[in-house]
């Protein structure tokens, strides 16, 4: 009896004939590129002949290398349905909440502590979610995400968690240099500093009525945590979601410069997974609390709450 294929080597081709290359699979399985094809040479070894047609760069998986490419990724699906059923069936799995690093570090984690007083026996994990990657509720129960319109995953619910309108502000000593004046007008001679890149700044500009466009200079920051620590020392001037940094500003670490506002389309949304049984009411419970902190911030229920 043939020893059968090594599971490991199978996924690597599936990956390959999906994905359409060895270098995109390399970087999906996290490995090299001589490693993904001295995985298919041995998988051609043990098969006794070739998978694919080699035509200079490209790669085409032939007519039986597609037909069990698609039967692996069938299966793989399968498998890994149910691992994800077997490990939601465990009483004792934490709830997995996923947070954008704003969220995370500005509202979640600074109240966590109350929920963990309210239910000491939920369990739960905080791992970052990342802008613009699709969330997998497969092993993840809640996610903060921040989006332009309300997201609409397939099989997760939707919340509407927080506003996005962000508006400028500085620190206190950076403001107190131009006290006196409009703050708004001094804007333009300010060092700005920049979400990601130079468009909210341009937006904020038109709309408050410089006809003047901003400086294409000053930093860039990848990361909302970036930048409002960049404002909170002192380098300049920052549009920042106001629900965000409303603790900073009640504390008087940062002063609002201006009334006018950008991304007021946009917002912060919860997401939430598909719940097995075992985990319903702990999921209950956070996301109920959640929405009780927002209120409470807030002063009222939102009323666009879904």
């Amino acid at each position: 009896m043939a020893t059968p294929a090594p599971l490991n080597v199978l996924r690597v081709f599936e990956a390959v004939v999906r994905t359409g290359s060895f270098r995109a699979a390399a970087d999906e399985l996290f490995v090299t590129q001589s490693a993904i094809s001295h995985q298919i040479r041995s998988l051609e070894d043990w098969f006794g002949g070739p998978l694919f047609i080699r035509d200079g760069n490209r790669l085409r998986p032939l007519r039986h290398a597609k037909e069990l490419a698609r039967s692996l990724s069938l299966s793989f699906d399968t498998i890994h349905t149910a691992c994800r059923q077997a490990r939601g069936s465990g009483t004792h799995r934490p709830l997995v909440v996923a947070a954008i690093p704003s969220v995370a570090v500005c509202w979640l984690i600074p109240r966590l502590g109350r929920f963990r007083d309210e239910h000491p026996d939920i369990d739960i994990r905080i791992v970052y979610a990342l802008h613009g990657q699709e969330i997998d509720f497969g092993d993840v129960h809640f996610a903060f995400v921040f989006a332009r319109t309300a997201p609409t995953p397939s099989s997760a619910g939707v919340h509407r968690f927080l506003p996005g309108a962000s508006v400028p502000v500085c620190s206190p000593g950076l403001a107190a240099s131009i006290a006196g004046g409009d703050p708004a007008r001094a804007i333009p001679r300010m060092d700005l500093l920049h979400d990601t890149d130079h468009a909210g700044w341009q937006t904020w500009f038109a709309r408050a009525g410089l006809h003047d466009p901003p400086a294409e200079g000053g930093p860039v920051f990848e990361d909302f945590n970036l930048l409002r620590a960049a404002a909170l020392s002192g380098q300049g001037v920052a549009l920042c979601p106001e629900a965000m940094i409303r603790p900073d500003l009640e504390a008087g670490h940062l002063v609002r410069l201006s009334q006018t506002t950008v991304f007021e389309d946009c917002g912060y949304y919860l997401l939430q997974g598909p719940l097995a049984a075992a985990t319903r009411a702990n999921a209950d419970a956070f996301r109920s609390w959640v929405l009780d902190e927002r209120d409470r911030d807030q002063g009222e229920p939102d009323p666009t709450a879904a």
